[in-house]
């Protein structure tokens, strides 16, 4: 039993970032987007731990790889991005459909190639929580911003530039060393 639990712990912590990036797309659909971007900074941290935890207690699996890249995929591709296109780039129409779809399919792209290739303690592109953390913290401080009635708010356009830079920077084939 104990030895059912230690393997199942690094699962949880994976579980953990799902949810908080399934809460986090919940609460952009309310317009609580502080909150939102909240979460998936909480999320990143979980994600940060949930593989270290896997190593230090000799509970790596291809299972929870494919869990892990799925919950990244929700709480750094998909929520952080639907919560730019709400502050953002609600009003674009079909470009801001565009934007949108752009991130989520370099981070799944991205995801994909880092679980067919070998990991050599070097990461090929940069990895989806870094870029959704990233997005992140340009959603708090343009959310903050519009509180404060736009007072120094992050234009469309440059968030624009930011979305397609870090779309391209995931799919890219920069060399990043784990840490």
């Amino acid at each position: 039993m104990k030895n059912k639990i230690k393997h199942s712990l690094p699962n949880l912590l994976t579980f953990i970032n799902l949810s908080l990036g399934i809460i986090a797309l919940l609460f952009s659909i309310k317009d609580d987007l502080i909150q939102a971007s909240l979460l998936v900074m909480v999320a990143a941290l979980t994600d940060r731990f949930d593989g270290k935890v896997a190593r230090m207690l000799d509970s790596t699996s291809e299972l929870g790889k494919e869990l892990d890249s799925l919950s990244d995929l929700i709480s750094f591709g998909v929520a952080p991005i639907i919560i730019a296109w709400k502050i953002s780039f609600l009003h674009l129409g079909i470009i801001g459909y565009l934007l949108t779809v752009l991130f989520p399919i370099a981070g799944a792209y991205r995801l994909a190639r880092y679980n067919t290739t070998t990991f050599n303690n070097v990461f090929c592109g940069v990895p989806i929580t870094i870029a959704g953390a990233f997005l992140s913290i340009i959603n708090l401080y343009n959310s903050f911003s519009k509180i404060r009635g736009n007072y120094g708010n992050i234009n469309t356009i440059v968030c624009a530039i930011i979305i397609i830079l870090l779309s391209y920077l995931m799919v890219s084939k920069i060399q990043i060393k784990k840490r």
